[in-house]
C-alpha cells in the first residue's frame, strides 16, 4: 500500500498564518494538520504502508521537506517528496507521484481530517468517499445506484446532480490504471474549468469496467479557512486521550483549564483561564488571559488578553493592559 498526498496549494484562504508555512502544516491539536491525516490514513487499512508521497512546491523549502520525511518515518514508511509548481488540477498533481502509482493506492488531499471508523475493502477497484453537503454546486459530487456504485461523476454542478460531495480521500486497487488514465488527459490536452480533473480520470477508468464504491465518514472536517480551522481544532480535541492533553515539561501555575485543551511542552500558563478547545504550542506563554476556542502556536506570548475563536501564529507578542477604574452610578461604557 501506498499513500499520495498532494498538498502543493497556498492556502490563500488561510492567510496570514500560510504567508510562511503550507497549510497542511499548520497545527490543529498539537500536530500539523497532514500528520494527523496520514495517521488516520494508516488507521484504516490492515496493509502496510510502505511509502507515503507528499506532493508539493519546490519553494515550500527544505525545512518543510524534512518535517515531511519525519512525518512518513514516525508511522515506519517512507518518505518521498515529488513537485508539482503550477496548480493545473487535481489529476495533475496526482500524476506528479509518477512511479508511484503502482498496486493498492490510497490519494488524500492534505485539506480535510475525518472521523470514521471505516476499514478499507482492498478487493474493490475503488473506494470515494463522500459526506452530505448543503451546498453541492461548490464540490465534485457523484450519483449512486441501489448498490451503492457510484454511476457519475459531476465536477461543480450549476444544477442539482446530488449532494454526496467527494471529500478529497481515495482508494484505488490499481494505481497504474489511474496513473494511464490521468496521463491521457494531460497527453491529449483535455481539460475542464481550465484544468484536469480527476473526476475526468475516473469516468474514464469507470467506462473501461472499473467499479468505485461509496465510502463513508462519521464527521469531515475542513481546514479551509481561519473558523473552519478552530472548529476541526475543537472536534480534535475533543478524541483526545486525557493523558496526552498536558505535556509532563509545561507550567500551570495558579491558573484553570477547562478541558479539552492541549498545552505543548515548554508551555507556561500563569494566572489565566485557558479553554475550552484552545491548543498551546511549544514554549509559548499566557499570563493574566483569559483563552477560548483558539489555536496558540509556538513562542508565543500573550498578556492581559481575553481571546476567543483565534488563530495566533508562531514568534507572536500580543499583550494588553491592566487597567484601574473608578466608575459612578448609572454609567455605560463599551469599548
Amino acid at each position: 500500500m501506498r499513500i499520495i498526498i498532494p498538498m502543493a496549494g497556498w492556502g490563500t484562504r488561510l492567510r496570514p498564518h500560510t504567508l510562511t508555512i503550507p497549510k497542511p502544516m499548520l497545527p490543529v491539536a498539537g500536530k500539523p494538520i497532514v500528520q494527523r491525516l496520514v495517521e488516520d490514513l494508516m488507521a484504516s487499512t490492515d496493509q502496510k504502508v510502505e511509502d507515503i508521497v507528499f506532493i508539493i512546491r519546490k519553494d515550500f523549502g527544505k525545512g518543510i521537506e524534512e518535517q515531511l520525511m519525519k512525518i512518513a518515518d514516525k508511522t515506519g514508511s517512507k518518505g518521498h517528496i515529488e513537485y508539482q509548481d503550477e496548480p493545473l488540477g487535481t489529476a495533475h498533481a496526482i500524476l506528479c507521484a509518477g512511479e508511484f502509482l503502482e498496486g493498492n493506492i490510497i490519494v488524500a488531499f492534505a485539506d480535510t481530517l475525518f472521523k470514521s471508523d471505516f476499514k478499507i475493502n482492498t478487493g474493490q477497484d475503488g473506494v470515494i468517499w463522500v459526506q452530505k453537503v448543503a451546498n453541492p454546486a461548490a464540490f465534485g459530487v457523484v450519483k449512486l445506484n441501489e448498490e451503492n456504485v457510484i454511476t457519475d461523476f459531476v465536477e461543480k454542478p450549476k444544477e442539482f446532480i446530488s449532494d454526496l460531495a467527494i471529500i478529497g480521500i481515495y482508494y484505488f486497487r490499481d494505481g497504474a490504471h489511474l496513473r494511464s488514465e490521468m496521463q491521457y488527459l494531460v497527453d491529449n490536452d483535455i481539460r475542464e474549468k481550465g484544468e484536469y480533473q480527476l473526476t475526468n480520470a475516473l469516468e474514464n477508468m469507470k467506462a473501461k469496467g472499473a467499479k468505485f464504491y461509496k465510502g463513508e465518514v462519521v464527521e469531515w472536517l475542513d481546514c479551509g479557512n481561519k473558523d473552519a480551522t478552530v472548529y476541526t481544532n475543537q472536534r480534535v480535541l475533543e478524541f483526545i486521550k486525557p493523558e496526552e492533553r498536558i505535556s509532563p515539561s509545561a507550567l500551570v501555575e495558579d491558573s484553570v483549564i477547562v478541558h479539552p485543551c492541549f498545552v505543548d511542552e515548554g508551555a507556561v500558563i500563569k494566572n489565566s483561564v485557558i479553554g475550552p478547545f484552545v491548543s498551546v504550542g511549544k514554549n509559548s506563554v499566557i499570563e493574566n488571559s483569559v483563552v477560548k476556542n483558539s489555536i496558540i502556536q509556538n513562542k508565543t506570548i500573550l498578556k492581559n488578553k481575553l481571546i476567543y475563536n483565534s488563530m495566533l501564529g508562531n514568534y507572536v507578542k500580543l499583550e494588553g493592559r491592566m487597567e484601574d477604574w473608578s466608575i459612578g452610578d448609572h454609567n455605560i461604557i463599551i469599548q
